[in-house]
């Protein structure tokens, strides 16, 4: 961050309170530039739209997926009391909580500019906290700066139309001029964490939807109790809704930002996700490039999107030659260099080589009952995970600046905030 360029609007920022942006939380969704062309609303902006300055687009994207130190990790669990809980799937803490620390997803954004990435996903705490627990703001931007990688050239290739941008966001998404936040999670990775987790917990899934346990998960007795199942169907659901947390927090956390700042926007969930990733068989809407299948048979109905190559590479076939390969991967980011259970890796704690020793690292037992589990599903089903994609994006965060003239016709005083009020002036030396 450039030090001699900061508008004076960065320090008023500073000093707004969580309280004001709780309560002056709204979705504004009319900027400069946008046009309603008919209804209760109807309005043309005079204005030309107005992108956002790198200093803008890089404090939304620290807030919605920026590093803010180490994982602290979870302390016990009575059922393996004395090691260390042994879930997390990284070491690095982020502005959003996951569930377990599995920590599965990355963040994607867009502009006039182009398609970025933040890669930041495996990261070591960017820098060491004060003694009295503040973290830098320059350092933490910086460590943004440093993690982002441009992808494409010009704003993310979705058409803002039906089927690509549902009917009520066709005026307003990825509109010249807006910032586009789209955070995307691994399930495949999710979903190994997830049958980690429940193995740790002595259980094992079964196949509700065709009836039966694993094939040859009996081998497994002495290390699990297989009496004690957890069905496919709900843990693959249940990881759904644990990404869509980490997905939803990570918006959030952005949305709060804008009030602060005095932009406009909203998270939403109004586009198609294949679309956005790249399965949607359009050529005139090739989003963000994500791999994709589709099966012939219609054992699942929609395009199975596995990862973008050398970017977010799915934990399955066709980036792993079968599930024990993506199991093992999956073990390494957990147990080896730089992840969060590796003795030599640094932490916040005054002995992080007593901290990070103390959990249990998986047997090769474990990693077999693990794998037996994937491969199972992988087979049976024809992808891993059998009922989702492996990689989901649900949630957006629009940013953009408001026209303030719209809300002054159609609204009483109120509809947004003074920082929102003084935003041109305070951060673009506009009167």
């Amino acid at each position: 961050m450039d030090e001699t360029v900061v508008p004076p609007g960065f320090d008023e920022m500073l000093e707004f309170g969580l309280l004001e942006a709780l309560l002056g939380r709204r979705s504004r969704r009319f900027f400069m530039g946008a046009e309603i062309p008919d209804g209760v609303f109807a309005w043309k902006s005079r204005h030309e739209p107005v992108p956002l300055s790198e200093l803008e687009k890089r404090l939304i994207v620290t807030a919605c997926g920026g590093n803010t130190g180490w994982h602290h990790m979870i302390f016990r669990a009575a059922h393996y009391a004395p090691h260390l809980s042994n879930y997390a799937g990284a070491a690095g803490g982020r502005s959003f909580p996951s569930a377990a620390g599995f920590h599965t997803s990355k963040t994607f954004f867009t502009d006039d500019e182009g398609v970025y990435v933040l890669d930041n996903r495996d990261a070591p705490a960017c820098a060491k906290r004060k003694p009295d627990g503040s973290l830098d703001l320059k350092t933490v931007l910086d460590a943004v700066n440093g993690a982002t990688r441009k992808l494409q050239d010009g704003r993310l290739k979705v058409p803002p139309e039906v089927p690509h941008v549902e009917a009520h966001n066709t005026w307003v998404v990825n509109r010249p001029g807006s910032f586009l936040v789209i955070p995307v999670a691994d399930l495949s990775l999710h979903l190994i964490l997830a049958l980690c987790y429940f193995l740790q917990n002595d259980s094992v899934i079964t196949d509700d939807l065709n009836g039966g346990p694993i094939p040859g998960i009996e081998k497994f007795k002495d290390i699990v109790n297989l009496e004690n199942t957890w069905p496919l169907s709900f843990v693959e659901q249940w990881s759904l809704t644990e990404a869509a947390a980490e997905l939803s927090t990570s918006c959030y956390a952005g949305f709060l930002m804008l009030q602060a700042m005095g932009l406009g926007g909203w998270m939403f969930n109004g586009m198609d996700p294949l679309s956005v990733l790249g399965g949607s068989g359009d050529p005139d809407a090739p989003g963000l490039g994500f791999r994709y299948s589709r099966d012939e048979t219609w054992r699942w109905p929609f395009p199975d999107l596995t990862g973008l190559s050398g970017v977010m590479e799915g934990y399955c076939p066709p980036h792993y030659p079968d599930m024990r390969s993506a199991v093992d991967a999956v073990c390494e980011r957990k147990f080896g260099p730089g992840g969060p259970f590796h003795p030599k890796d640094p932490g916040p704690w005054k002995d992080s080589k007593k901290v990070r020793s103390a959990a249990q690292v998986h047997s090769e037992a474990f990693r077999e009952c693990v794998a037996l589990q994937a491969q199972y599903i992988l087979d049976t089903f024809g992808k891993f995970p059998a009922t989702l994609p492996a990689m989901i994006c649900t949630i957006y965060l629009q940013a953009h600046h408001l026209d303030l003239e719209f809300y002054d016709h159609f609204f009483e005083p109120g509809s947004y905030l003074k920082t929102h009020a003084d935003h041109m002036k305070r951060w673009h030396a506009a009167k």
